[in-house]
């Protein structure tokens, strides 16, 4: 399994968890609620799923609530991964 690093990415007024995966990282804002952004965000990943399964860890230092919420979003998210992964193994729509 293939493991990718998330960060959090701070500025003044906002944050965002940055999922480095690819050339262009996938940028979820944190200071905003935009579930259709999110949505898009997850239907990407489930594309790069198809090659193969993987999982993000976070890379952070600065133990803020930032890192306390990254780290649940990431935990859910690698949770979700791993079992789309396998139902897309079940019904043979992997690549590899």
């Amino acid at each position: 399994m293939e493991k990718f690093k998330a960060k959090i990415i701070r500025h003044e007024n906002d944050a965002t968890l940055s999922f480095e995966i690819g050339e262009t990282p996938l940028n979820i804002k944190l200071t905003e609620e935009k579930p259709n952004e999110v949505k898009a965000i997850f239907n990407q990943l489930i594309q790069i799923l198809k090659k193969g399964e993987f999982q993000f860890d976070l890379e952070e230092e600065k133990q803020d609530l930032f890192f306390h919420i990254s780290k649940e979003y990431i935990t859910q998210l690698n949770s979700e991964l791993s079992s789309v992964y396998k139902e897309l193994k079940a019904y043979k729509l992997t690549e590899d």
